[in-house]
């Protein structure tokens, strides 16, 4: 079941614990059948390096950028791994200290020049974090390793070679970390500034070869609740025609960040700020052209990280999306003392944490035509509702689509290929137990039904979705992950699911200890 997994002996706590690159890729003990179409490379970002010296990172998001690669090629795996050589790395290798402030951790002793913000980038003088150790993509040709600053870094996905630090030249900062969506918009950041949020797009392929973030624009503005407080957005949804865009409570408050850091070393951690009385907004905007749509779309206080899908459906958009209940910040909840406990007081954090769930939304694209108190949704599939109030807003209430106590279905993908903004059937996810991962689950969005792959004592990461060539169903195909079992033999393993019944097809077994990944990606 899903609920089945207790983590006594605490093995999960091997995975936030630093490790060291490779020089050459290392050879894998396959066990089953490596499929004949998975030819390429399955490229992860996480944390790698959780301390400098005797100076601890504090927070999940702290760890020094590291990039692992699976290599398939004629049934034979190899893997390997290096650092990303970002600034953040190479001055904390040179200095021996935590040279640039990170997500949860000040940098010392020098706080006048290392603390300003990612918000506060076009400051004179200011150091930003590049570390970017959440996700990996291809623009144009290249590959970028990303995270949430204005930074990003090319690496070469052959060698792993870090390339070149990227400043996106926009004067808006903070980007979301995620490019949920392909519908001619092949890749866009989302910035919030003050006033306005903004969506932007980056060029894909320039027939004259030049560079695809320097040709980048904004698309539309989403105005954000409060002026000096945009709100934290990790990813956003898209279906055909229009961009949806939730507005949580935690708000990232500027006027902190000018304050805090001329008084005291401070972190990104000390400037989110939340509570109650905000509720969530969405937002939608046409895409083509880029329009803002003033609808007023309000739900109770929830958190966000990943949207699953987003759809139209007969005058409604369709939107799925992993929820966290309540307006408290889950990142609270994300320490490396919180998730390096032992089991009793992991489960005992997890207690009081927001609670994950799966949720549908359904927005209504023609919301006056009904009077007031009526509920607008007619889709013949969904319990959620949405209802004209006498002030103008539209209030929303979901469908719940999966919920379990503490168990949350998060770090979600979908057959991106034939799916992505369109009606669809099944997600997949990694599932947190208490914050540990340690399954990967499988929803039909449908029907509610759910399917689990699990194994004792081993925790695996954001399972990604590769379609079998010569597949016709939504889930013809296969799920791979890295997964880390820290006692065993060989305690670090890519392991290929087939996404019908989450069945084991094949694993690729290294003699070497992982740390935790948070995204990557497929490269044929």
């Amino acid at each position: 079941s899903l609920f089945s997994f207790e983590h006594p002996a605490g093995g999960y706590k091997k995975i936030f614990e630093t490790v060291e690159e490779l020089n050459e890729p290392l050879p894998a003990t396959v066990t089953g059948r490596i499929p004949s179409f998975i030819k390429g490379s399955l490229l992860r970002l996480g944390p790698g390096l959780f301390e400098v010296g005797s100076e601890p990172f504090y927070h999940l998001f702290d760890g020094q950028a590291l990039m692992h690669k699976f290599d398939f090629s004629n049934g034979q795996v190899t893997y390997f791994r290096k650092f990303v050589k970002t600034d953040a790395y190479v001055r904390a290798m040179t200095e021996k200290r935590v040279v640039i402030t990170e997500f949860g951790t000040c940098a010392y002793p020098d706080p006048c020049k290392n603390i300003f913000s990612r918000f506060f980038t076009y400051f004179k003088g200011v150091e930003v974090t590049d570390n970017c150790l959440v996700n990996v993509y291809p623009i144009g040709e290249d590959f970028y390793a990303v995270t949430e600053t204005n930074f990003i870094t090319k690496v070469n996905v052959e060698t792993l070679e870090t390339l070149k630090k990227v400043r996106q030249r926009l004067t808006v900062n903070g980007s979301s970390a995620h490019r949920e969506g392909r519908h001619g918009l092949q890749h866009r950041k989302l910035h919030g500034e003050g006033k306005l949020m903004c969506l932007v797009k980056w060029q894909h392929t320039l027939p004259d070869k030049s560079d695809p973030i320097e040709k980048s624009k904004v698309v539309v503005q989403f105005p954000s609740a409060e002026r000096f407080k945009p709100s934290y957005v990790h990813s956003f949804g898209m279906t055909e025609n229009y961009f949806v865009f939730v507005e949580t409570p935690v708000k990232i408050h500027l006027l902190k960040f000018l304050s805090a850091w001329s008084i005291r070393g401070s972190n990104y951690m000390d400037c989110f700020e939340s509570d109650e009385e905000k509720g969530t907004w969405i937002h939608i905007a046409r895409k083509h052209p880029g329009e803002y749509i003033d609808y007023k779309f309000r739900t109770a206080a929830m958190g966000l990280f990943h949207h699953i899908n987003c759809y139209e459906d007969s005058g409604f958009i369709v939107v799925d999306l992993c929820a966290w209940k309540g307006f408290e910040f889950v990142y609270n909840y994300l320490w490396l003392a919180n998730l390096r406990a032992n089991w009793d007081e992991v489960k005992r954090n997890a207690m009081i944490a927001p609670q994950p769930e799966v949720r549908r939304y359904v927005l209504p694209l023609d919301p006056y035509r009904e009077e007031q108190g009526k509920n607008l949704v007619c889709l013949p599939y969904t319990t959620a509702t949405a209802t004209m109030r006498a002030d103008g807003t539209i209030w929303l209430e979901p469908e719940v689509l999966f919920s379990g106590p503490r168990q949350a279905f998060e770090f979600p993908q979908i057959n991106y290929k034939m799916n992505n903004g369109k009606n669809y059937t099944y997600a997949y996810a990694l599932g947190l137990n208490h914050f540990i991962p340690d399954r990967i689950c499988k929803l039909n969005v449908k029907t509610k039904e759910t399917w689990v792959w699990q194994e004792p004592d081993s925790y695996p990461s954001e399972p990604l979705f590769v379609q079998n060539p010569d597949g016709v169903d939504e889930d013809d195909g296969v799920l791979m992950t890295i997964v880390v079992s820290p006692g065993a033999q060989r305690p670090t393993f890519c392991l290929i699911l087939n996404a019908k019944d989450l069945s084991e097809i094949a694993r690729a077994e290294v003699d070497i200890m992982s740390p935790v990944t948070f995204h990557g990606m497929y490269k044929p």
